[in-house]
């Protein structure tokens, strides 16, 4: 970006963040950050710049900082082809509420206020009701075979929120080498600023979330149902059960949430009873939480089939 870092800024105007912002006379401020500098916490900004495609989480570190809110114009910079289309870019940026414009365009800012109507690029908001951010759906599930991206897309969904509680159901690996390595991989895939609950109890967990929630996953935690009763080859009433409360919870979750989820009903029919009746189990658990949802996918190779 020319002029970068802002360390003679224009007549009028002061640098600020160590160069990284310029504050203008009318209260103004706009941040360019680039990826190898640290978010800056001294204040919000009307206008940021930034490279989201690498590390979208970032936007989210800059929420959560103050250094961004709801009515910051966020632009994002340094696009390329590491996006595989224009389309899915802009499906990346709303999602982050953020946008992509072409080069030499002039945004009109009111301070606090976001765009103005004169300078609104396409698909951005009325003026004076801030960026690009819109309200995602509030609940959204995302289903999947084993490898299809269905985790990886959840968490870019919520890539940009400051607040973000992961909510793990799996065990944690304890003497099992190969599934300890998976549960490190995604831990480390995700943001180093989400809060992370390992629990089964999802109907609390929802009940009581004060930030958005992603759950990761539901065959983990109705394989925990089924192991907490018996039910592999017992009473399966108590699954049933288990399963109505946590419909009713997602029905009425208080904070945005979503849920990964495997798609059960295109492989081989089990061969055991109590595989069949787990897979009939987790079916009809994704049909009920689908009718619940606002948004529901199929992930398949990466990429989100809306349904």
């Amino acid at each position: 970006m020319a002029g970068f870092p802002f360390d003679a800024p224009p007549d009028g105007y002061r640098s600020h963040a160590g160069g990284l912002g310029l504050s203008a006379p009318d209260g103004g401020r706009l941040l360019y950050l680039p990826e190898d500098r640290a978010v800056p916490t001294d204040g919000r900004h009307d206008v940021v710049l930034m490279d989201l495609l690498d590390r979208p989480e970032r936007l989210g570190e800059l929420r959560r900082a103050g250094s961004a809110d709801d009515a910051t114009v966020v632009v994002a910079t340094g696009l390329d082809h590491r996006i595989r289309s224009e389309r899915e870019l802009n499906r990346r940026l709303r999602l982050w509420g953020a946008l992509s414009v072409p080069d030499g365009t002039e945004l009109e800012i009111t301070p606090g206020r976001g765009l103005t109507a004169a300078s609104r690029p396409l698909g951005a908001p009325d003026a004076g009701i801030g960026a690009a951010r819109e309200p995602g759906p509030w609940r959204a599930l995302l289903l999947g075979g084993s490898r299809s991206g269905k985790s990886a897309e959840a968490e870019l969904r919520l890539a940009g929120e400051p607040y973000v509680t992961y909510v793990a159901t799996g065990p944690a690996g304890a003497g099992d080498g190969e599934w300890a390595a998976r549960v490190r991989a995604h831990r480390e895939r995700r943001p180093a600023h989400w809060a992370t609950a390992e629990t089964t109890d999802l109907v609390t967990a929802i009940g009581a979330a004060t930030t958005p929630l992603l759950i990761d996953g539901l065959g983990t935690w109705l394989t925990a149902v089924f192991d907490e009763h018996g039910a592999w080859e017992g009473d399966r009433a108590p699954v049933a059960a288990a399963c109505d409360a946590l419909v009713a919870a997602w029905r009425q979750a208080p904070r945005p949430v979503v849920a990964v989820s495997d798609e059960v009903g295109m492989g081989v029919v089990p061969a055991t009873a109590s595989g069949r009746a787990f897979r009939d189990a987790l079916g009809r658990l994704n049909e009920r939480l689908a009718a619940e949802s606002e948004y529901v996918a199929l992930v398949v190779a990466g990429r989100p089939l809306e349904l």
